[in-house]
């Protein structure tokens, strides 16, 4: 849980830097590595990544995680370089 609250940590950093897609990036990445460490990791030992079952948590992260990475990666950068 530590590591995945630092990495949304950084991405809030990066968001109020307006680095956004950067911030988004970052987000998406934190919800696919708890996806990973909920796939991975015996239920006790994830913490509050645990909210239904091993299946249905570990399909919705990777689920948001993946469309949060996708939209950052794919959105005009509104005639920025």
């Amino acid at each position: 849980m530590v590591v995945v609250a630092v990495v949304v940590l950084i991405a809030v950093v990066f968001v109020a830097q307006d680095r956004w897609r950067r911030g988004a990036l970052f987000f998406g990445g934190a919800t696919l590595i708890a996806a990973a460490f909920r796939l991975c990791l015996p239920t006790v030992r994830v913490g509050l990544l645990a909210v239904r079952s091993r299946p249905f948590d570990v399909g919705a992260l990777t689920l948001l995680g993946g469309s949060i990475v996708f939209l950052a990666a794919t959105i005009n950068t509104l005639g920025v370089g």
